[in-house]
């Protein structure tokens, strides 16, 4: 046992380590809030092109686009006082490798991409993180065949190092799991996507890029001609949350991602609203402090291709903290990270939609059981004992929980590749809709951001 034991220690050493340079990272960020989004105030400006959402999509977009195009001016419209404020910063903090993913796939190539461009913005920009590595193990014999597929798939998808593991090789990695084969991704790691959407404001920023926070978008219209009208023909109308005043501000071309909030964009400009956005929650456990060493790293599931997400699992924080779930669960309001949040105007749009109706149809017990594991600790603690058996009701209390906009079709199919989207006729052949960048969007968000920039290129001939 002296070699886990050790292993442990140096894992927890370096979290520890980690977490010291965050909280220095982050106190640095707050310091230099007070200076940033100084055009907070500014209305009636004009810019060659407006970017709608400051999350890590919008974010990583801006900062590429600005720093392709050092001449053009660009602006990033986000609706709340800050940026990174939702999905961003309400995650897992997975790095993922790219395992999953069909060989061959926009998802498949972005995710290899972006992990290795993410991990050297990092290091190039002094952001914590920690290659603590993922488990992903099967405990039926039923599950191999699916975890051999993986590891074929992994391979097939470049990820580096991939291994199959026996039961003894797995207890070397994690001492208290349990399984009778497992995948090894070393090179799956953790951070603080918050931190890491807030650096790539910060350089956009400091290439020349102005950021209006505060300024939920309303509506889109042509410009009037008058003045500089006919040089920036969009006018984006927006509002200021707190005070209900109106905003506005004039552009050449409109890139929106928008997030959970992206089929309404693109509504706003007259686009259809399909794919639809439904939001679904997960809400996670944690384990109490002096539980923490239970595990090493990342502890996955092997997926059930029945159903349409990963499973519950085993996440270490970069801050220290170990979040256990997350189960999956429709929400009943788009930016609802408690368990009894409830918006009539969101819920009736979901729960009309055609295409949710089918999905709920197809997954009825699969979302009744995730529902009752939301309630219910003891329920969500026996999956994770599958894993961990010495896991504990007693071990773990109440998390936090994340939104996830989850695009579907009309027919009820989760939309899970890249959907851009653009009108027509002077206004609609302006903006350019980001309509779904799915999962793992974080990791893969620099490879996006190249991908986007490239479309708003070819787009607007920039």
């Amino acid at each position: 046992m002296a070699a886990p034991m050790k292993f442990a220690r140096v894992c927890c050493q370096k979290q520890l380590k980690n977490f010291s340079v965050l909280t220095s990272h982050k106190t640095k960020l707050l310091n230099t809030q007070r200076n940033r989004y100084i055009h907070s105030d500014q209305n009636g400006a004009e810019y060659d092109v407006a970017i709608i959402g400051g999350g890590i999509v919008g974010m990583a977009t801006a900062r590429e686009l600005r720093v392709r195009h050092p001449n053009i001016s660009f602006v990033v419209l986000e609706k709340e006082k800050e940026i990174s404020f939702h999905q961003s910063g309400h995650n897992s903090g997975v790095i993922h490798a790219g395992i999953y993913y069909t060989p061959g796939s926009l998802k498949a190539k972005l995710c290899v991409q972006g992990v290795e461009l993410l991990y050297d913005y990092c290091d190039k920009n002094n952001i914590p993180y920690n290659k603590c590595g993922k488990l992903i193990v099967a405990v039926e014999n039923e599950e191999i065949p699916r975890l051999e597929g993986l590891l074929e798939r992994g391979n097939q998808n470049g990820v580096k190092d991939l291994r199959m593991l026996g039961p003894k090789e797995i207890k070397e990695i994690e001492p208290n799991c349990e399984g009778l084969k497992a995948v090894h991704s070393p090179h799956t790691g953790i951070i603080d996507y918050k931190v890491v959407t807030q650096s790539y404001g910060q350089t956009f920023e400091k290439l020349g890029g102005h950021i209006l926070t505060d300024f939920e978008v309303t509506g889109f219209s042509v410009t009037k001609e008058s003045g500089h009208g006919i040089d920036y023909p969009v006018t984006i109308r927006g509002t200021r949350a707190d005070k209900g005043s109106s905003r506005e501000v004039k552009c050449k071309h409109v890139v929106t991602c928008g997030g959970l909030f992206s089929d309404r964009l693109a509504e706003l400009s007259g686009c259809n609203r399909e794919p639809r956005i439904v939001p679904f929650r997960g809400d996670y456990l944690l384990l109490k402090p002096e539980k923490t060493n239970l595990v090493n790293g990342n502890i996955y599931p092997v997926p059930n291709p029945l159903f349409p997400f990963l499973g519950v699992h085993f996440t270490p924080r970069i801050n220290g903290d170990v979040w256990l779930g997350p189960n999956a669960v429709l929400a009943f309001k788009r930016e609802g990270y408690k368990l009894m949040d409830f918006s009539a105007a969101d819920a009736k749009d979901a729960i009309s939609f055609r295409g949710l109706q089918k999905l709920a149809m197809r997954n009825l017990g699969f979302g009744i059981k995730e529902m009752y594991r939301g309630f219910n600790i003891a329920a969500q603690v026996k999956l994770l004992q599958r894993y961990v058996p010495s896991l504990k009701v007693s071990d773990v209390k109440r998390g936090p929980s994340g939104v996830r906009a989850q695009a579907l079709d009309r027919d009820g199919n989760l939309v899970d590749d890249f959907v851009f989207d653009a009108g027509e006729g002077e206004l609609g052949s302006r903006i350019l809709h980001v309509r779904n960048a799915p999962s793992p969007a974080a990791t893969s968000s620099l490879a996006i951001a190249k991908m986007v920039a490239d479309k708003v290129e070819n787009t607007f001939h920039l």
